[in-house]
Formats: C-alpha cells, sequence, structure tokens
C-alpha cells in the first residue's frame, strides 16, 4: 500500500499530461482513518467516471451489534449510503447537478469533479456501494478525474482526494451522538418489520398491511408518499395486533394465505394496494408510509408482456392442441402473444419457487385469464387451446401451495373461487368476502401437478461489455434484454446486477447442459452466500449494484434472446 506522499508526488508527475497518463494512479493509499483504493480510471474526461473505494477503519465505532444480523446490516448500510448523500449534497462546495446523485466541484472539461455513488430510493435493499463488517465500513464512489480538453489537470483532482474525500469520510463514518440516535431507530425499525415477516409464515399470511399505512404516491413518478392521502385502515374481521419488539402493539391487515379477490370502483385504490403489497417483498425506511407494509418475499407480479421470447418452456397447464401442432410442453417462440406470454411469466414464476402470485386484470392478457360461460358455449373446450387462469387457480392453491391476491375491476367470476374478497371504497378497506359469496357461480375447475417445468440448456459465451439503460432493459454486448415488465424492479442497481449476474451465468456457470432454472438457482445461491460483490468486475462498468432475487434472474435469463 502506497502513502498520501506518493499519491501527491505521482499527481505532480503527470501533470498538464495526457489524460491515459491517469492510470498510474490505480492503486490503494493509506490515509490513516481509511484506505483510499482508485480501482478504475476512466479512459478520457467524457467516460464513465472513474471508481473509487473509502475504506474507512471500524475501531469500533459502529458496534457489530448493529450489523450481526442480516436485516440489521443491511439496515445500517443503507442509513450510511443515505448520510453519505446528505453530505455530498450538504458541501457548500459543491454544485447540486441531478436533484439527487452526482455533486460537481472541479472545473475541467467532461465530467471533470463529478463525485456521485449509488442513488437511493424508498426501498431498502442491499448494495456494493455500501458494506459494513467488523473492521471496515467500505463506501464505493465515482469521481470524474478533472482535466482541461484531455490534459490532466492535477491540482484540481488533488483538492478532491485530499480536502473533499477526507472530510466526507469523517462527517459520513465517524459517528456522532445525533447519528448514534439516527441508527437506534433504524435498527429498530429493522427488527420489528423483519419479526413482521416472520409472523407471516407462523401465521400463514401472504402479506400484512398496518393501520395508518400511506399506500397512495405522490405521482406516476415519484414513490414519496402523497400529502393528506387517506391512511389505511383495517376492516375489523381481517385485523391482528401485532406485538413488536420495538414499536410494541401494532394493528393491521393480515392477508390469509388462498386466494384474495380486491374488487371496487375505478380510482378507488385498488391497483394502489396491490402496488403496495408488489414492493412489500423490500423493507422500506421511515416516513415512507409503507414501512410496514409487508409482503412474503418470493412474491411475484404477473402480467401479460408481448413479444418477450420464451424458450422451451411448459405452458401445456395454459396452453395445448395448437392448430399448428406445436409442442407446448417445450414452446417457444421469438414473439409471444399476450396470453402465451402470460403463461410462461405463470410458469417461471412456479418454477423460481414464489408462493404468491400477483396480478392485476388491467395488465393481464383477457383470454389467460377467463372464459364466460356464453363464449364457451359458441366455441367448446375442444376449439379452445387457452385454459384460463381462473380454471388453475383453486388448484394451484389447493395442490401445491401457491397464493394469489388478484386486482379485479369486471371479472365477477373470480368471486366464484376466491377465499377473501376486499373492496375498495374511496381507499377505504371492506370486507365484502360474504356478500360476494352469496353471488357465486359454479365454475369448472381443473388440477394442476408439479413438473419440469423449463426445458431450456443454456450454452457459455463470453460477454465482453455490460451496459445499463435505467429500470428498462441492460445490454449484454449486442444483445438487448427487455425488463420493462419486471415490476418488482425497483431501482437501476437492480438491473446493474442482473448484467453483472448474467455475465457470470454465461461466462462461468453455462455449458449446454445444465438449465436456465439450474442457472438461475446457482447464481441465487452465489448472491445469497457470498453476496452480489462475488460476481462484480473490478470497473463495475454497469454501475453499483443491489441484490435481486431468484425470480428476477430466473426472468432476466429466460428474456436473453439467443
Amino acid at each position: 500500500m502506497k502513502t498520501q506522499e506518493e499519491l501527491k508526488a505521482q499527481l505532480q508527475q503527470i501533470d498538464r499530461k495526457g489524460y491515459k497518463a491517469y492510470k498510474i494512479l490505480e492503486g490503494e493509499y493509506d490515509f490513516g482513518t481509511y484506505r483510499l483504493c482508485i480501482d478504475h480510471v476512466q479512459g478520457d474526461p467524457f467516460a464513465t467516471p472513474s471508481r473509487v473505494r473509502i475504506v474507512y477503519r471500524n475501531r469500533g465505532n459502529i458496534n457489530s451489534q448493529y450489523f450481526e444480523e442480516k436485516h440489521r446490516r443491511i439496515a445500517v448500510e443503507d442509513y450510511l449510503l443515505r448520510r453519505l448523500h446528505q453530505n455530498l449534497k450538504g458541501d457548500k462546495n459543491m454544485k447540486h447537478l441531478n436533484n439527487k446523485t452526482e455533486y460537481r466541484q472541479a472545473k475541467g472539461s467532461g465530467k471533470s469533479g463529478l463525485v456521485t455513488t449509488c442513488r437511493t430510493g424508498q426501498e431498502i435493499l442491499e448494495r456494493t456501494a455500501m458494506r459494513i463488517t467488523e473492521n471496515m465500513i467500505e463506501a464505493r464512489i465515482e469521481v470524474g478525474f478533472p482535466a482541461f480538453g484531455r490534459t490532466i489537470a492535477a491540482e484540481e483532482l488533488s483538492q478532491i482526494l485530499f480536502f473533499q474525500l477526507p472530510d466526507l469520510a469523517e462527517k459520513t463514518f465517524h459517528i456522532q451522538p445525533k447519528m448514534q440516535k439516527e441508527l437506534d431507530e433504524t435498527i429498530k425499525l429493522a427488527d420489528d418489520q423483519q419479526y413482521i415477516r416472520e409472523e407471516l409464515t407462523r401465521r400463514n399470511l401472504v402479506a400484512f398491511v398496518a393501520d395508518g399505512s400511506i399506500l397512495p404516491r405522490e405521482s406516476g413518478v415519484s414513490q414519496r408518499p402523497m400529502k393528506n392521502a387517506v391512511v389505511f385502515k383495517s376492516p375489523d374481521s381481517l385485523s391482528i395486533v401485532l406485538e413488536l419488539p420495538h414499536h410494541k402493539k401494532m394493528r393491521g391487515m393480515g392477508i390469509p394465505a388462498g386466494i384474495t379477490v380486491i374488487v371496487g370502483g375505478g380510482f378507488h385504490g385498488k391497483s394502489t394496494l396491490l402496488k403496495a403489497l408488489e414492493r412489500g417483498i423490500y423493507n422500506h425506511i421511515a416516513g415512507d408510509g409503507r414501512e410496514f407494509v409487508i409482503t412474503d418475499e418470493s412474491a411475484f407480479k404477473l402480467r401479460a408482456e408481448e413479444q418477450r421470447c420464451i424458450h422451451e418452456t411448459d405452458i401445456s397447464m395454459f396452453i395445448s392442441n395448437l392448430p399448428i401442432h406445436s409442442d407446448t410442453t417445450r414452446f417457444s417462440t421469438e414473439n409471444a402473444s399476450g396470453s402465451t406470454s402470460q403463461a410462461a411469466n405463470t410458469i417461471e414464476a412456479l418454477a423460481a419457487d414464489s408462493k404468491v402470485l400477483l396480478i392485476d386484470e388491467d395488465t393481464s392478457a383477457t383470454n389467460f385469464m377467463i372464459r364466460d360461460g356464453r363464449m364457451a358455449q359458441l366455441v367448446s373446450d375442444e376449439k379452445e387451446p387457452i385454459t384460463p387462469f381462473i380454471r388453475k387457480i383453486r388448484s394451484l392453491y389447493c395442490e401445491l401451495g401457491i397464493s394469489t391476491i388478484l386486482v379485479a375491476g369486471s371479472s365477477g367470476d373470480y368471486l366464484s373461487v376466491a377465499d377473501t374478497v376486499l373492496q375498495m371504497d374511496c381507499y377505504e378497506t371492506k370486507d365484502v368476502t360474504e356478500h360476494a359469496k352469496q353471488l357465486t357461480i359454479p365454475l369448472i375447475e381443473e388440477k394442476v401437478k408439479k413438473t419440469t417445468w423449463l426445458k431450456w440448456s443454456v450454452h457459455t459465451k463470453k460477454i465482453e461489455k455490460v451496459r445499463v439503460h435505467g429500470c428498462d432493459s441492460l445490454l449484454l454486448d449486442k444483445n438487448e434484454i427487455d425488463l420493462r415488465y419486471l415490476e418488482q424492479i425497483v431501482d437501476e442497481s437492480q438491473i446493474a446486477a442482473l448484467a453483472y449476474i448474467m455475465q457470470y451465468i454465461l461466462g462461468q456457470l453455462a455449458d449446454g447442459k445444465k438449465t436456465a432454472l439450474y442457472l438461475a438457482e446457482e447464481a441465487a445461491h452465489k448472491l445469497e452466500k457470498e453476496g452480489i460483490l462475488s460476481m462484480t468486475p473490478k470497473n463495475y462498468g454497469a454501475g453499483a449494484a443491489s441484490a435481486v432475487r431468484k425470480q428476477e434472474i430466473l426472468a432476466c435469463l429466460t428474456r436473453y434472446r439467443l
């Protein structure tokens, strides 16, 4: 490891030389209370900023009891990352650029002086941008190494490395009394959220929504809570009271395992409740309004996804006897219809061990979801290749233990298979199960059984370059994977994680014999055991990454076009 003085000498040596001379700075430097690691230097001032780590020595600064359990560690890392953002934003010498994550101090061309790190949203995610152990706290940041034109501006970089970053490290990682109190509250919230997750299993519930929760969001492009929104209150018939470790007694709605149908008029809050449950697979920060909306972590949001590719998937549970005599036990297409895509999405969710399916009728293929009696009379079952989801939903639960939460605005037949029916009325939640049962009519139901859902074997392929396009897609060399409809991906850093995981799967795990499901399970196991950093390249060219589930890994892999 080199010293600060050696770094200063190197900077003086390369001052006003060509930009590529910055490469000699790569390495580790001792700054006393922390190590500065320059992992990757950008190729020119207009390229993605250089990758830098601050490794702060944790000499009892943060007690190990704060991160001895996984849920606590993730909460503490999230707190420190948010604090890092606050300190970047609070630096009076810096110009705030994009309202969230990028800050500029030094002058120069291109991205000179840009200092940024992985942005944070309302969800608490495990991220590579911040890590904590008993001995160290590590923050990953991006720094635009300054230049005038393509000439090194060493003095500008010195200001960042020797003044700005040391101040940033001290303000972020040295725990003051105010920070200690905030950390205590962070841990208490994480403990309570974890307790509720464990209670779901003990009480045979798939979700919990606390009274007082704020489910509506600020706008269609903001996940902040809406001001003056109607607060959630559980109907008495579904209310439970939990004895939390820190917040003590908390009342709320427990959604039981089975089939739950959410009904109500348009704009009365059906989809708002479902979206809160979608994101309830993640913990949320205090003040979000949904911090006590907790959903089974395996829950998966299904929808139609026209034009997606499908590889050797057994969709015969829903689609068979096609006129073109295609084998639906090994169905493949490069351009799926609404019904075939939703069938494949359902099968993939089952294969990935999802125990709860989340469905909104508005984003579903009508012919996949339902076929009414009159249509069945006109077009007989022998002439209709699609077996609608409604015929399988009861058996999915009874035979495989798969629960469903469904928003239905017009498909009244689903009342006949529901265990619980919730009505949203001006954002007030009512239990109308008994009334709904009076309206039911007999329906045809069919059995399901577990099988080998996915038969596609993936071949090895070396991926040289990965790139992320927001939360919509990722690029593996020239092959784009469309991820727009994976609605439980909430952060761009999760797309970056999928890019690295795909690079790892295709380059190191795939061999032409292992199935997509096997590869997804292997990657998920490595992720759980070793963390996303074990699959992240040194230059993390797609950006900082956040942990993802086996469900998203498999979904990404099956959308990879050959």
